[in-house]
């Protein structure tokens, strides 16, 4: 990778070979096509994906499943809204989120750490 960035460094300094400016601006062009295709497909595209498997999860949370929210806690959705969540976190309370503050949703045995969530 780093071996990339220094070899389109150096296309980037080399002088222009051939006449005029037209061959200069023309690679020039081609380096810069090639560094955002690399970009996009290192940074964005990925970004992206991940956006969009997390979007999913969210809108998929069911009455029943156990969540983390942001802040790290854990609990119990009891109800479920359009674009809120009426959580259980512990025994008689109940506290409303947005579907987008939940960070993951646990499989019904997976454990947190060493303990595990009921």
């Amino acid at each position: 990778m780093n071996n990339l960035f220094h070899s389109l460094a150096l296309a980037l300094a080399a002088p222009a070979q051939g006449d005029g400016a037209t061959g200069g601006a023309g690679s020039m062009l081609v380096t810069m096509g090639i560094l955002f295709a690399v970009f996009y497909f290192m940074l964005i595209r990925p970004q992206q994906r991940k956006e969009k498997a997390r979007r999913q999860m969210v809108e998929s949370v069911k009455t029943g499943e156990r969540v983390i929210f942001c802040g790290g806690m854990l609990g119990v959705v009891t109800n479920t809204k359009e674009n809120m969540l009426v959580v259980k976190i512990t025994d008689n309370v109940k506290v409303e989120i947005l579907r987008s503050a939940v960070i993951k949703v646990l499989e019904k045995d997976e454990k947190i750490g060493n303990e595990d969530i009921k």
